[in-house]
């Protein structure tokens, strides 16, 4: 059973349907007992970090988000929250990845990175497998984590950032898939059928 996590502008219906053409075992849940049930969760973001950390909280995700041992992928804004900490506001996350999210700066780099972009590879990640290395991913954001030791590709808006991240069970796209075409789906089916 995928669970996909819905919370406060999380896009959660949005991802489902690219969920439902690879597979019918799916959930969208708001609740501790789905996600716990769950084999894999997707926890899918957009909005801002403030207003996503709060209603987490008022749902009482918060704790099971860190502590659950399965596989689970962060898309966009969810992989943000699953860093330490976000300089959006200023607070602490889920503290999955270590790292801190924080925004494009005038000047250095145009504050908002829209569109398909091409990935570098940085390191080996079974979500990639069978992805070319020429696939560009659709990406939408103003902050971004920065180069790590988790970071599996990299993408670039004049400053080189994390795209996506592995540790352990746990990932993260700062890209989103659902929107991303064949590339998009490929890398959703990897994770699915980790």
């Amino acid at each position: 059973m995928i669970t996909i996590v819905n919370y406060e502008n999380s896009n959660s219906h949005e991802v489902a349907e690219s969920i439902k053409q690879l597979t019918e075992d799916y959930l969208i849940a708001d609740n501790e007992i789905d996600i716990c049930r769950a084999d894999k969760i997707i926890f899918p973001g957009k909005g801002d970090a403030v207003s996503a950390m709060k209603k987490l909280h008022l749902l009482n995700l918060f704790t099971v988000l860190r502590i659950i041992k399965k596989p689970m992928i962060g898309i966009g804004l969810g992989m943000q929250l699953m860093a330490d900490y976000s300089m959006e506001g200023n607070i602490s996350c889920l503290g999955i990845f270590p790292g801190t999210a924080v925004k494009f700066e005038n000047g250095v780099a145009e504050t908002i990175n829209e569109g398909m972009r091409p990935v570098k590879f940085k390191r080996e990640s079974i979500l990639f497998n069978g992805i070319d290395e020429e696939a560009k991913f659709y990406f939408n954001h103003s902050y971004f984590l920065p180069l790590g030791q988790f970071t599996t590709t990299s993408s670039k808006n004049k400053t080189e950032f994390t795209a996506s991240i592995e540790k352990n069970s746990s990932f993260g796209v700062q890209f989103h898939p659902e929107r991303s075409g064949e590339a998009g789906l490929k890398l959703l089916k990897n994770f699915i059928e980790l």
